[in-house]
């Protein structure tokens, strides 16, 4: 036997050394850790893969680097990543991530999750993760090889792989009107129009940095959306919320009035709520829809009936100026109509063009409004300027725009920052 053969075979015997990882599956709760151990069983590369992250948990440094790895005719979708420790973990010298995209609302069925499997498990490590932060399902383990062999099979059994690099990203929802009463409007038909709407600037990226849309049916926001996305979708209404006052008197009879009282009229953000006996009085011009009194009194209160979306912008985790929520852009738009998507989607395209002639390079559009403020902003997008345009709700009302607000520095004008014209195609510098 060859001293590589040798070699190869004592890394295919590599003994579990992870005391610390060990410590993870203590405790009531599932571990992946324990997971992982019984894939090592059938696949050595988890073995090496386990005992390197003992190693970054001792060392407390990442031994992962990325590079750039695309299939043909993709752009993205593939997250590539190269071991420094690869001398001693011979099998994570590449550990690539194929990214795919779920369906609408992750509604899938056993068949499709078993071919997902069996893919994963035929070409890599096995290793699923339902769902990254986007969105997306992620396999892992592959080498450049097993990638491209990989990505075919998913792609032939009706898969698409999804987005990373600066490009749009795939879209995340929650299940919406398909399960959940709350839901102002349809959540995954917006996902899916989006998606294949947007579908080439998804595959291939185009941006300066990357774009994520996020769709949840009502202000619960269980797409987690207003700080994970750079345009939060939020299903809302206008007018007035549906009040059954029978049932708001079965809950005061079961509850007692002091539950209501404790738990939905004191925790009102803008106390636009009252109780006149038995019946519950709000006041619809107060409410800002933030669905606390029905999550409570879900059987006695609905949102209305003229039902559609807000949509925020700027959201995201950290990078350059740390996490930002996102704030209000359009308090209310209908999503219903082929016209109705159709603005939708001019709006889109407009926010995209302002931003990728003017931001910086890896400059989130959050960023992006944060640098040149928010008036230069709106007028670069066409939007006026609405009182409803909210920063922090609890901390300061509204936002200043630029031109109503004092000096940065005692003493020193406020000057709209330099933006970059479209016309004509010689660009030049507009104040």
């Amino acid at each position: 036997m060859s001293s590589e053969q040798q070699a190869g075979k004592e890394m295919k015997m590599m003994k579990l050394n992870t005391p610390l990882l060990d410590q993870l599956e203590e405790g009531e709760w599932p571990s992946f850790v324990s997971d992982l151990k019984a894939l090592a069983k059938e696949k050595p590369q988890v073995t090496q893969l386990l005992n390197q992250l003992e190693e970054s948990y001792e060392t407390r440094w990442n031994y992962w680097t990325g590079t750039v790895l695309n299939v043909s005719g993709y752009g993205g979708g593939v997250i590539a990543r190269l071991s420094d420790l690869a001398e001693k973990y011979p099998d994570l010298a590449q550990f690539h991530t194929i990214r795919l995209i779920a369906p609408p609302g992750f509604v899938y069925s056993t068949d499709a999750l078993r071919n997902v499997a069996d893919i994963a498990e035929k070409h890599g490590a096995g290793i699923l993760q339902l769902h990254g932060m986007t969105g997306d399902i992620l396999a892992l383990g592959f080498d450049d090889k097993a990638t491209f062999a990989a990505a075919e099979e998913f792609m032939e059994n009706g898969w698409d792989l999804g987005g990373s690099g600066a490009a749009m990203r795939s879209l995340q929802c929650c299940v919406g009107q398909a399960r959940c009463e709350m839901a102002c409007f349809d959540t995954m038909k917006t996902t899916k129009f989006l998606t294949d709407t947007f579908i080439s600037l998804l595959h291939r990226p185009e941006f300066m940095y990357k774009f994520k849309f996020k769709v949840s049916g009502c202000a619960n926001d269980c797409a987690n959306a207003t700080h994970r996305s750079d345009m939060p979708i939020i299903g809302t209404w206008r007018g007035a919320m549906q009040i059954d006052q029978a049932k708001v008197a079965e809950f005061i009879d079961e509850k007692g009035i002091e539950t209501v009282i404790n738990n939905v009229i004191t925790r009102c953000p803008t106390r636009c709520i009252s109780l006149k006996g038995k019946e519950l009085v709000v006041d619809d011009e107060d409410c800002v829809r933030c669905m606390h009194c029905i999550n409570v009194m879900h059987k006695a209160l609905k949102p209305g009936k003229d039902r559609g979306v807000s949509l925020l912008l700027g959201g995201k985790r950290s990078l350059k100026i740390g996490d930002i929520m996102s704030w209000m852009l359009v308090p209310f738009m209908k999503l219903e109509t082929e016209e109705d998507y159709e603005n939708f989607v001019e709006l889109i395209e407009r926010i995209w063009d302002f931003w990728n002639d003017n931001a910086m390079d890896h400059e989130r559009i959050g960023e992006f409004v944060a640098r040149i403020g928010l008036s230069t902003f709106l007028e670069g997008v066409g939007l006026e300027p609405d009182p409803r345009m909210v920063a922090r709700p609890r901390t300061s009302p509204y936002i200043r725009f630029e031109e109503l607000a004092p000096s940065r520095l005692d003493g020193e004008p406020n000057q709209d920052p330099k933006i970059w014209t479209r016309e004509p195609e010689t660009t030049e510098a507009a104040n």
